[in-house]
């Protein structure tokens, strides 16, 4: 299964859904907390109509034995333990082992390092794979080039990149990639709705088109809801370094520069740097929302988890979790082509009690909206 990364969801101006400026009033969120800035609130557009249609699902319940297999996990930098990205890997591997009958023994992990090479890539993957780990499962955009030289060495096992793309890859590489767009969108809206400033800041990891989808489906949210909203960004590194994703002390500064701006809530996807935002949150007492995995019930983080009022869950182990379930059944044709709103791909927290009823009911009915097709998400940043 291949598939071009970004193209799932088609990407529309903003200008489509900020067509209801005109009726825009104070949301009157009642759990608006923290931060720099005026008590007022966001001026918000109507509260939309409840949410209708079908629930969302992700892979069948048949019983898949994968007593089997023997999964190889490459992880990005950060490893499990990041509270992040990698751990949602993990997750699925864990229930893989738990519900499928996976043999915790029979599994092996290894983990990237800052800076490395390609060949270091392929090295890791090539061991896997001789150790007659199948399926490999490689996690971040990074793995791609070096997962289609490997697999075809390897003709017999099945490899799968989180978040990657190359075209014409080997028929035995599945990409999984993930609407993070759509749940960014939907963090958007908390963020709007919680803010007193009326001012929300994104920290981004690295400066690439994957990290620019969150940004974009956040400012799209937060435009929806409050058309006036300033949404100030900015990234740790540029492309071609990947310390964004792992150094906390520089997450910090970029959140502080945020704050200092008058962001009262700040939204990063960066990974492990994250910590620092939610550092950099809990020092000036304002709000922030986590990335990937439930950031709020994360025990790496549990320090700042006071300040954590949601997360955007990228549910990477419900896609790793539905791939190894699909070697194991040799049903890979019927994995979903993008782990987006409709199967469960992706989501937000209500972990912490942050999110009141009225709060809910908003995010549901854009989410409901986004998942009927009524509202499209770009996955480029406005203006970009």
């Amino acid at each position: 299964m291949r598939f071009k990364r970004g193209v799932a969801v088609t990407a529309i101006a903003l200008t489509s859904v900020l067509s209801v400026v005109g009726c825009a009033k104070d949301s009157g969120s009642s759990n608006n907390s923290g931060g720099n800035g005026a008590a007022q609130g966001c001026q918000t557009v109507d509260k939309p109509a409840a949410a209708t249609g079908g629930s969302t699902s992700s892979a069948t319940g048949a019983t898949i034995d994968g007593s089997k297999l023997k999964v190889g996990l490459a992880f990005d930098i950060g490893g499990r333990g990041d509270a992040s990205f990698n751990d949602s890997a993990a997750a699925g591997l864990d229930k893989a082992i738990a519900d499928m009958g996976v043999k915790k023994e029979n599994t092996k992990e290894l983990t990237a390092t800052d800076q490395e090479s390609e060949d270091s890539k392929q090295t890791r993957l090539r061991q896997l794979a001789s150790e007659g780990r199948n399926p490999v499962v490689s996690v971040g955009f990074a793995y791609s080039e070096a997962t289609a030289a490997i697999a075809p060495q390897f003709p017999n096992t099945q490899f799968a990149v989180v978040d990657g793309f190359i075209p014409d890859a080997p028929k035995n590489v599945t990409f999984l990639g993930f609407a993070e767009h759509e749940g960014s969108f939907l963090v958007g809206v908390i963020a709007a709705l919680k803010s007193k400033s009326c001012t929300i800041g994104f920290v981004g990891g690295v400066n690439v088109p994957l990290i620019q989808k969150f940004q974009a489906g956040f400012e799209q949210g937060v435009k929806t809801v409050a058309p006036d909203a300033k949404v100030v960004t900015k990234y740790i590194t540029e492309a071609g370094d990947l310390t964004g994703f792992t150094d906390a002390p520089k997450g910090q500064v970029a959140a502080k520069g945020l704050i200092d701006q008058g962001a009262d809530v700040v939204y990063h996807a960066a990974g492990a740097s994250g910590k620092g935002v939610f550092a950099a949150a809990k020092e000036a007492n304002v709000m922030a929302i986590g990335v990937d995995s439930d950031q709020y019930n994360q025990k790496t983080v549990a320090e700042y988890k006071d300040v954590i009022i949601s997360s955007m869950l990228k549910r990477v182990d419900v896609a790793v979790y539905d791939y190894i379930a699909a070697v194991a059944g040799n049903d890979l044709a019927n994995l979903p082509k993008v782990f987006d709103l409709k199967v469960d791909g992706v989501g937000y927290s209500t972990s912490g009690g942050k999110i009141d009823a009225t709060t809910k009911e908003w995010v549901e009915s854009y989410k409901q909206q986004i998942i009927n097709g009524d509202i499209k998400v770009s996955d480029t940043p406005n203006g970009s």
